[in-house]
């Protein structure tokens, strides 16, 4: 069953963020199980954003977060951001395109 975890965070810095996510992209080349990537920022909340990722599994989203570099991004992620993020684990039941 294909999976996504949505991570809400607020930060005033969003290219340091973005950075970070592109070193971890290198970082992991033929090792991270991610399928896909959504960033959004919020319109209605300045500095709110919301990261879709989407996983062929829950399986396949534990092997990547137990990735080093994954775990040494996350610590970046909760230093550069305004306050703890909120993650939202979520089974796909219907994809409709």
């Amino acid at each position: 069953m294909a999976f996504v975890q949505m991570i809400m965070y607020s930060t005033s810095k969003p290219n340091e963020m973005q950075a970070a996510v592109e070193e971890w992209e290198a970082a992991t080349e033929g090792k991270r199980t991610v399928v896909r990537r959504v960033l959004c920022e919020d319109r209605a909340v300045w500095g709110r954003y919301i990261d879709i990722v989407f996983f062929d599994s829950h399986e396949a989203a534990m092997e990547n977060s137990a990735l080093p570099e994954t775990e040494a991004l996350s610590a970046t992620m909760r230093r550069l951001a305004d306050g703890p993020p909120t993650y939202y684990d979520l089974d796909v039941l219907d994809d409709r395109g």
